[in-house]
This record gives structure tokens, sequence and C-alpha cells, in this order.
């Protein structure tokens, strides 16, 4: 009788593997807010002495952040209860909005932008401040997330997040990060304000992964389904490659499932079907291709799979509420008032 070749069973695993390999990621959450591409607005270092307190406008677009780098301070938000800062504490505002950051709560405040600040480059700005008493020192900030996928992930937060550097499961990394930012806050070097700018856009993102991780409740849509071991790489494949021309089908395949259960499952965890979920990602790509000038009309729609651009652009309005041609290079009026989870794709 024939021996048992065991390069048979080798070739045949790799004849029914996909053919698409595709490399898992360690760090999914990590991934996908990534693909959101944060932006920031504008960065302010701070240097204040009680008695203070400021004023900051709403500004709903933007999620707005305090980082406490000296001192202390309290963050007042309408319909809340004060909340004290201290050193290595840091708190978000992600919704935008108007709130006061003040010596001692009740203090008369006056708005950000009626106070001389010293222009130190076109996004970061240094203010003094205060009647001379004790010393606060902050990095404060608005950033902005450039993917409209954002809004699903923004409505989840809360409308005041406080983070600490002491009780984070990141602690040691998050005091090393502060640490290094009021070092950099506190001199003038040569390209400071840029590493501060870069070191509070990973805090940003590092505390909504913490507020997401320790509130179960926050897991759903995406979000929650890239936890799943088959769901969770379908959609990092369509988020990394949105011009490959997937089908449920070919989806299913690559993470070893059959069509149907694939499909079920999918539309499960996430609440759209997957080429409904595909069909939203591609608008979103394109709506920042289109912004940024990164691709015409025609090109977005042939790279998207589309056989015209007459079916690009219908399929762009059913989706995002607009047609692709009013989304301006550099603007985002209409991308900003694009709802953020369509019913149909």
């Amino acid at each position: 009788m024939a021996q048992h070749d065991p390069r048979h069973d080798a070739a045949a695993t790799a004849a029914s593997a996909p053919s698409d390999a595709f490399p898992a990621s360690a760090d999914p959450l990590g991934e996908a807010l990534h693909f959101l591409r944060m932006d920031g607005v504008v960065y302010a270092r701070s240097e204040l002495t009680a008695p203070w307190s400021v004023a900051l406008p709403a500004m709903p677009d933007c999620v707005l952040f305090h980082v406490v780098t000296a001192g202390a301070c309290w963050c007042e938000v309408d319909g809340l209860e004060p909340q004290r800062l201290a050193p290595g504490e840091f708190t978000l505002v992600p919704h935008g909005e108007g709130h006061v950051i003040t010596s001692a709560p009740g203090l008369p405040a006056i708005d950000f932008f009626d106070l001389p600040v010293e222009r130190v480059s076109e996004r970061y700005e240094f203010l003094r401040h205060g009647g001379g008493g004790e010393a606060t020192h902050l990095i404060c900030g608005a950033v902005r997330f450039d993917h409209p996928a954002a809004r699903d992930l923004l409505r989840l937060l809360p409308k005041v997040l406080r983070t600490s550097a002491w009780s984070s499961p990141q602690a040691d990394w998050m005091q090393s990060t502060l640490r290094l930012m009021g070092a950099e806050s506190s001199g003038r070097m040569p390209g400071g304000e840029a590493v501060v700018t870069r070191l509070a856009d990973i805090l940003v993102i590092q505390s909504i992964r913490a507020w997401i991780a320790d509130n179960p409740t926050a897991r759903t849509g995406w979000l929650g389904a890239l936890d799943d071991e088959r769901i969770g790489p379908a959609i990092l494949r369509v988020q990394r490659e949105p011009e490959r021309p997937w089908t449920v089908e070919s989806l299913a395949r690559a993470v070893a499932m059959s069509r149907s259960a694939f499909a079920a499952r999918f539309k499960e965890l996430v609440g759209e079907t997957p080429i409904q979920f595909l069909t939203r990602w591609r608008m979103h790509v394109a709506t920042t291709l289109l912004r940024d000038g990164g691709a015409t009309v025609s090109e977005l729609s042939h790279r998207s799979g589309y056989r015209s651009e007459a079916a690009f652009s219908r399929a762009f309005k059913r989706v995002m509420g607009h047609p692709p041609s009013s989304v301006a290079r550099g603007g985002a009026q209409a991308a900003a008032t694009a709802p953020g989870a369509p019913t149909e794709a």
C-alpha cells in the first residue's frame, strides 16, 4: 500500500486557503481609528495664574481637549457637575460644546478669543493670563476627524470624557507622554510645538480607546464587530482596500465562512449588510479624496467599480445625501452635514 505523503495535506490546505492572504491586525480598534484621519485645528499652551476663568466657545465639528501639565483647574460644562483636573489628567469635550476652564468654580469667565495670545505658528498659540496667584499650565486644543464615518464613533461618546494618567491601564506610557509634553511646552526649542501637537493627538486617540475599552455598550456597530474573529478581519479588509471588487462571496471566502453565515452574522453585528457597509465606506473615502483634491469624480467612479460617472454620482448622493460635485477641495460644508449611517446603499 502506498505511503501517505504529508505534502498532499499541505497542498490541499493551501488550495483551500483564501487566495488573498491578509495579515491579521494586532490592534483592530487602533487601526480603525487610524482610518478616521484626525487633524488638528488649533493648539494652545497656556500659563495661567489664579484667579482666572476662560470660556471656550462651541465648535460643533471638533473634539476639544485640555491637558494639565502643572497645577490644577476645573472644567465646567452645562448640565454637569464641575470636574477638577489635576496634573496628569486631561479631559475631552467630544461634541465641541462650549465650556469653561477655571481656577475655581463660579468665577466670571472671559472669552478665549478676547484674550491676547502669542502666535507661535499657524496652528499653535501661547497664552499667558491671570491674577498672579497659583499657577496652572495647560495644553489645550481642538481636533477634527476628517473621515465622515467618525460621526458614528463620536455620537457614542459622553459630553465630557476624563482620563487620568495615574489610573489608566496605560499609566506608565501616559505619564511619560505627559512629562515629555510638559518639557517640550515649557521651553522654546525649535520644533517644540510640532512635538506637542503630535503628542496631544496621540493622547486624544488613547483617551477614546480607553473609554471604548471600559464601556462595553460603546462597542456597537462596526466598532463592536471589530472584536469578532471573522467579521472584524472582513471589516478591516474593506477599510484597507475599499477599491477591490469585493462581493459578499469574496469577503466570506476571505474569512473562511459560508456566504449565508457570513451575511447573517455581519448584519447582526454591524447593523447593515456587507454591501451596504462597503458602499458607505467607499463613499466616505471618496468624500475625503474629493475634499483633498486627490481624485476627480470620474476617477473615483472607476476606482469604486462603477461603470459610469453617472452611476457613481447617484450612489454617492443616495449614501451621503448630496452629489459628489458639491464636495469642494479643502472645504467640507457638504460633508459636514452628511448623514453618518444611511439606511440603504
